[in-house]
């Protein structure tokens, strides 16, 4: 941020790192609350970008696969459906197991991350007194 100075950047990096409004703020406006679930949405979109050159790399490097080829596998994997091309190497088996736990515990991030804006806004309006403008105790 130009011509800024330091307290706005951490006040940012402060309210990057607290993302959700505490029980006794007012929810967020309609619009507070798309660009919240935009931002989950990209984080999830890096983190399957990330994911499948990972994967793609692996397949290329262990099993020798066409980036084509590759991709297919690392997205089938990442999908839940498994390999199209079964490794023939030890180190491509080797990584392609340690790929797929990967690709299962990334399928429940990337749940957690879609699914949690939704929650916590749930929660947050059942749980918000709009006559005191509290949550109630």
């Amino acid at each position: 941020m130009p011509g800024q100075g330091p307290g706005v950047l951490a006040q940012a990096v402060v309210q990057w790192c607290v993302v959700y409004e505490a029980k006794h703020q007012r929810p967020l406006t309609h619009a507070q609350f798309v660009r919240r679930l935009l931002g989950h949405s990209a984080i999830v979109i890096g983190l399957i970008v990330v994911s499948l050159a990972l994967g793609m790399f692996g397949y290329v490097t262990f099993e020798h696969l066409s980036r084509l080829d590759a991709f297919l596998n690392a997205a089938m994997l990442m999908g839940g459906m498994g390999p199209v091309h079964l490794p023939q190497t030890a180190a491509g088996k080797l990584f392609a197991g340690l790929y797929a736990l990967y690709a299962g515990l990334v399928f429940i991030v990337i749940a957690a991350l879609l699914i949690s804006p939704v929650l916590h806004r749930v929660l947050h309006r059942f749980h918000w007194d709009e006559s005191t403008g509290d949550a109630g105790s």
